[in-house]
């Protein structure tokens, strides 16, 4: 569905887009991890035709970019930061604006609102939704295309845990549906709940990829096992068969409480390549 090769893009002298190649099928959730300044939105810009790479091939659907055509791109759907919301305008009549433009009959805006739980707020004007709901809003303006590719760019970013987890079931959803979604994030636990595969990305190149388990598995360094007892005592393990039977021994006296391997998270694997954190607030110009 979305293929990329060797896409550089710079702004002013700088790489912002170094060497980017990607293949992403179809019905997977592809998850783009890196700080504020990595080149994320960079990517996606130059993905969706909205801005052309000084070099490389990116293909959607099998189509060079810069040849999709119309109805291409109604199958598109894209949500960046606050695009695309009019404030003084109710969230119906929010919707109705792209209808119109994409061809969408009426009864879809108030299905899709209904979908992202905003039915009741079809006549509120959008400026007095919490940030939220007009996160809801945004995500619905993308959703009623019923789109096969859906570009989300930090959809969940500054919002409260009740709101994300109600935006990652939309999102999982929309993957059931066969649809496929490039997701850009911060997030590392984000990223490991929803995403098929993962790429770290760190000053416009990718310096690691794949499924994220298989990936913080890669840089599982130490192999241990961690044991919290009953007694309150945590005590650590080999990762190996010689742990065996002081495992069992234990557990059969009923003393253990919880085991957890020592993997690590997305973000301490992304500390390890890069020195940086994934959620660092540094801005770089463009990206």
């Amino acid at each position: 569905m979305i293929f990329a090769s060797g896409i550089y893009k710079s702004f002013a002298g700088r790489n912002v887009i170094s060497g980017i190649d990607l293949d992403i099928g179809p019905g997977s959730i592809f998850g783009l991890l890196g700080p504020s300044g990595a080149g994320k939105t960079t990517l996606i810009k130059v993905i969706t035709g909205q801005l052309v790479p000084d070099s490389g091939d990116v293909k959607v659907f099998g189509r060079n970019v810069s040849g999709l055509t119309g109805e291409d791109r109604k199958k598109i759907g894209i949500m960046m930061d606050d695009h695309g919301v009019y404030g003084r305008m109710s969230c119906a009549d929010n919707l109705k604006i792209f209808a119109d433009i994409y061809g969408v009959p009426y009864h879809e805006v108030f299905r899709t609102l209904k979908d992202v739980g905003l039915e009741k707020d079809a006549g509120k004007p959008a400026m007095k939704l919490s940030k939220g709901m007009r996160a809801r809003l945004q995500l619905a303006r993308v959703l009623m295309i019923s789109p096969q590719i859906l570009f989300l760019d930090e959809p969940t970013s500054g919002l409260d845990p009740m709101t994300m987890k109600y935006i990652h079931k939309l999102i999982l959803e929309q993957k059931e549906k066969g649809c496929t979604v490039f997701l850009t994030t911060h997030n590392m636990e984000e990223a490991a709940a929803l995403c098929d595969e993962v790429a770290l990305l760190n000053e416009g190149k990718i310096v690691e990829r794949g499924a994220p388990g298989q990936v913080c598995r890669k840089y599982n360094h130490s192999k241990k096992i961690r044991i919290h007892l009953t007694t309150g005592e945590d005590i650590e393990l080999a990762h190996d068969e010689g742990s065996a039977g002081k495992i069992m021994e234990l557990m059969s006296e009923g003393c253990v409480e919880t085991i957890h391997s020592s993997e690590p998270t997305l973000e301490t694997v992304f500390l390890e390549l890069t020195g940086r954190k994934l959620d660092c607030t540094e801005e770089m110009l463009y990206a």
